[in-house]
């Protein structure tokens, strides 16, 4: 952290304020939309003059972009961490498979930014120059597990990566995005913790079972 200034005002950190224009944006859009959302709100969320949000991201959309970026890093990021191309292909697919399951469990606001992005039809992630730069690793590491299962019997021949991860993703995000309604329509708590350990376990399964010769 910067030393204090004379007078004993801290030096503006350009990094730290651009980081917390992000984490109060996210939270602010993923409440109420890009439409919804108010600048004057995501200043004082991140203790900011609404001016630098200008400064560092040209607009309100710049700035809604570029949390959608850092939320699409912040998924990958973690998935590399995992270190899957370490493990036996099963055990790679397996941890993918509960990483993102519990991805979607501890970042509401995550799914709420895609949902709401997915309303303008990618209108403004298409206009990122880093989303596919981001995204398409996690495809060629499944595309590396399946061929290593492949080779050495443990998953069957022509699975499509890309498919195969849309399917892993959808698993999670739609328990998570309807759990309310699900639970409401079926009589069910299904956020009890239990539940959705099961629930995970369940994922694994029958996503392994799929690949299996």
């Amino acid at each position: 952290m910067p030393p204090p200034a004379a007078g004993g005002r801290r030096p503006r950190d350009p990094e730290e304020t651009r980081a917390r224009l992000l984490e109060a944006a996210s939270t602010e859009f993923s409440l109420k939309g890009l439409g919804g959302a108010r600048v004057d709100a995501i200043a004082l969320g991140a203790g900011a003059n609404k001016r630098m949000i200008y400064h560092y991201f040209g607009s309100k959309a710049g700035l809604y972009l570029a949390v959608l970026e850092q939320a699409y890093d912040r998924i990958r990021g973690h998935e590399r961490a995992l270190a899957v191309e370490d493990c036996p292909p099963a055990e790679g697919i397996a941890r993918l498979v509960a990483y993102n399951f519990a991805f979607c469990r501890d970042n509401p606001d995550f799914m709420h930014l895609l949902a709401n992005e997915n309303l303008h039809r990618a209108r403004h992630l298409v206009k990122s120059a880093k989303v596919r730069q981001v995204n398409l690793p996690v495809i060629d590491t499944i595309g590396r597990l399946l061929a290593r299962g492949e080779a050495e019997g443990v998953f069957r021949p022509g699975v499509d990566p890309l498919d195969l991860y849309i399917t892993i993703a959808a698993l999670g995000y739609f328990y998570f995005s309807n759990i309310h309604t699900l639970s409401v329509v079926f009589g069910r708590d299904l956020a009890q913790p239990a539940t959705v350990a099961a629930r995970s376990d369940l994922h694994v399964d029958l996503v392994l079972r799929y690949l299996r010769p």
